[in-house]
């Protein structure tokens, strides 16, 4: 009789969200307009994009990892500071929208 396997753990599942990138970023991601990733929290689209595209992460992020002063992340219209924080879930089909602030005069 073969050995008993213990029961699966349940794993987190992935969702599909799109990040859309503002234009004077996307030549930090070969000039993508938006990037789809399977990701259940709004840490987990910084902890992707420092793997797949660490130039973007470095244009989000200082180098304590956190985001910068200057930039803004919306989960659909809500900023992420009237959420949870980097701690805020994702559903299926939401976006996270990347907003840098612009200056002049």
């Amino acid at each position: 009789m073969p050995p008993q396997l213990p029961p699966a753990r349940p794993r987190a599942h992935a969702t599909t969200i799109t990040v859309n990138v503002p234009t004077p970023l996307r030549n930090c991601c070969s000039g993508a307009s938006e990037l789809a990733l399977r990701v259940t929290k709004l840490s987990a689209v910084l902890e992707e994009l420092e793997q797949r595209y660490p130039k973007l992460h470095r244009s989000i992020c200082d180098e304590t990892g956190a985001v910068r002063r200057h930039v803004n992340l919306f989960v659909n219209t809500n900023h992420m500071r009237d959420c949870n924080g980097l701690g805020t879930s994702l559903e299926p089909g939401d976006v996270v929208t990347i907003m840098t602030a612009v200056s002049g005069g």
